[in-house]
């Protein structure tokens, strides 16, 4: 949707001002939105009806969301010690931005604990991924690193991950992919001893079509022999 769309225009930028008139909150709405508390969530707007005001009105959504954006993050936000503004996400949409505090991922934790979901909606959410890709900031890979660091998965959970990829194969250009993230990655001694151990004892089998590329591959190559020159 472009922000100079000629749908209606109907949205609207608010700001909750403190008694010394500095803004505590900022918004984005339509209706009488901006002077509503929905939920305990809500910040509350200030019972002196003149101290909340509208910044821009007349305009798409796309608009409104990218200017409660700029207006949070050119006032900042307290809780992550950026500014005057009780805001707790970025604005524009979504929690972009929230600082979750560790008692509320534990509540989250224990309501997802034990929840299956229906055929139907693992199909609805995989259709929804299709195509997409995602990237992740160098923080976030760090982050996701250490979350896995020393981490171990019961014999259950290996059992399911192999069923999950039996019979997976991989397409000409994610192929190539891996072979690029690959190249020229140098592991410690201690990784290639878990490797090695991870392999030990384990039989691998080759489908004919494997075993075709495999001698492909190696056509024509040339192995050195080595001599005792001493």
């Amino acid at each position: 949707m472009d922000i100079y769309s000629p749908t209606k225009p109907v949205y609207y930028v608010y700001a909750y001002l403190r008694e010394d008139y500095t803004p505590y909150y900022i918004g984005k709405g339509k209706g009488d939105r901006s002077h509503k508390h929905r939920n305990k969530t809500d910040i509350k707007p200030p019972k002196d009806k003149s101290r909340i005001i509208i910044l821009h009105d007349n305009l798409t959504e796309v608009y409104a969301f990218i200017l409660e954006r700029y207006y949070i993050r050119w006032f900042g936000r307290k809780d992550i010690n950026t500014g005057i503004l009780r805001n707790l996400t970025d604005g524009g949409d979504g929690t972009s931005g929230r600082v979750v505090s560790e008692e509320h991922k534990k509540k989250l934790s224990l309501v997802h604990k034990g929840r299956t979901l229906s055929e139907e909606t693992k199909t609805k959410i995989s259709e929804a991924k299709k195509g997409k890709t995602r990237t992740f900031s160098e923080e976030h890979k760090q982050n996701i690193g250490k979350a896995g660091k020393g981490r171990t998965h019961s014999e259950e959970s290996k059992k399911k991950m192999a069923l999950t990829k039996k019979g997976r194969t991989h397409s000409e250009e994610t192929k190539q992919k891996i072979s690029l993230a690959n190249k020229g990655k140098t592991f410690s001694d201690e990784h290639k001893k878990n490797m090695s151990l991870a392999h030990k004892g384990k039989i691998r089998t080759f489908s004919e079509e494997h075993k075709k590329n495999m001698s492909l591959a190696h056509k024509g190559k040339t192995h050195c022999k080595r001599y005792n020159l001493s």
